[in-house]
């Protein structure tokens, strides 16, 4: 097959096995050449990730087992809407432990956390500070991004916005990189392909 009728077929053919041939393609590009390419320019083994849990979400998320609705380990009997103020009255005081007021936690990035299903754009790790948001390995299937709410030279201490409590202190090399800026509900296509993986195997 010459490179003209090769071009013919991926890019001008309807049938199924040029569809296929196109998804295939396209997962190499991206996974072999796009993805280390954008890893490069941000300094990340890891430059995209996919969010898939609520643990830094701001909202109030329903609980089957208590019939309540849940942020930062308090339980509200209805559903209710969830501003910026509103968050820092009910779990400001899990912060200001941590010498974190309101005002300085207004300046962090992604103050209103960001959901499940969210695609983040990771950058460097070079730098962490208090109010970033890492991903990092922690000994789980998946990395785990939380922010920072303690650092020091060797290790970091994050807790997920929604959750009640800190996690256990993560040593720096487990970091992968950082958050940058997210792109909302991307990621709920991956999130449903490994559920369907999952399904099939």
């Amino acid at each position: 097959m010459t490179l003209k009728k090769i071009w013919k077929f991926i890019w001008h053919d309807d049938s199924i096995t040029s569809w296929i041939v196109n998804i295939i393609l396209a997962f190499v590009i991206i996974k072999f050449l796009f993805y280390p390419a954008l890893g490069l320019v941000l300094g990340t083994t890891h430059p995209i990730v996919a969010v898939v849990s609520s643990s830094m979400e701001h909202d109030l998320i329903y609980d089957q087992l208590t019939e309540d609705y849940i942020i930062c380990g308090k339980h509200f009997d209805i559903d209710k809407h969830i501003n910026f103020n509103s968050y820092w009255e009910i779990c400001g005081d899990l912060y200001e432990d941590r010498n974190i007021d309101q005002a300085k936690f207004s300046k962090f990035k992604m103050k209103n956390g960001f959901n499940m299903g969210d695609i983040i754009f990771l950058s460097s790790k070079k730098t962490i500070n208090q109010g970033d948001i890492p991903v990092y390995w922690s000994g789980r299937v998946y990395p785990i991004i939380h922010r920072v709410v303690a650092v020091n030279e060797t290790h970091i201490v994050t807790k997920g916005d929604h959750n009640s409590g800190v996690d256990a202190p993560v040593q720096k090399d487990k970091i992968i990189g950082k958050a940058l800026f997210k792109i909302p509900y991307l990621g709920w296509i991956k999130i449903w392909a490994v559920n369907v993986w999952s399904l099939i195997i």
